[in-house]
């Protein structure tokens, strides 16, 4: 109404229509910022996502992975370029789990490439395995190794005992005593 001359201030026709057509312009523009958004997968809706991840061939479990986790696998898969590196395959998969929670190690003579991780969430694991497959030379062998997260604690005591020598040196009868005695345990700290 600001835009229309004072005339039509007064006429309802006009001033419904303006309305309507306010409603209409901020639903396109609302449209058009989830349109933008949509174009990337950290601030894609969860209709987009679905999208991608149909493209892709992945079957999503919404009652068990989050939308973050999801938006994770989407990027995760997007990522997955050649060439590949030990180095590249432990950044992916410090990004998937989180950092220092996997430990990728080769063993060039066998062969053999293994991933050590501390997971409990059975889709982030499916990821991990898909991740390590789609990014492995099809020479080598791929191994999962599970570690456990554990706290171990250590305490320190100090404990002495008194020697009681039963012989003299030079003056050890065989089998009579034995050649020492201990006193009883101490504890000094």
């Amino acid at each position: 109404m600001q835009y229309l001359p004072d005339f039509y201030h007064d006429l309802v026709d006009f001033v419904e229509l303006t309305e309507a057509e306010s409603q209409e312009w901020m639903s396109s523009e609302q449209a058009i910022h989830q349109l933008l958004d949509d174009q990337f997968v950290a601030t894609a809706s969860l209709q987009a996502i679905k999208r991608r991840e149909k493209i892709l061939g992945i079957q999503a479990d919404p009652a068990t992975e989050t939308l973050e986790f999801r938006r994770k696998r989407l990027i995760n898969r997007y990522s997955t370029k050649p060439p590949f590196t030990m180095r590249y395959l432990q950044r992916q998969l410090d990004f998937l789990v989180g950092a220092g929670l996997t430990i990728v190690s080769v063993d060039p003579q066998a062969f053999k490439l293994t991933v050590t991780t501390n997971l409990d969430d059975a889709a982030v694991f499916k990821e991990v395995e898909h991740t390590v497959k789609m990014l492995k030379p099809a020479n080598m062998i791929y191994q999962q190794q599970t570690s456990l997260g554990d706290v171990l604690g250590l305490e320190e005591r100090i404990t002495s005992k008194e020697i009681y020598w039963n012989y003299k040196l030079g003056e050890w009868k065989l089998g009579e005593q034995p050649f020492a005695d201990f006193g009883p345990e101490v504890v000094v700290k």
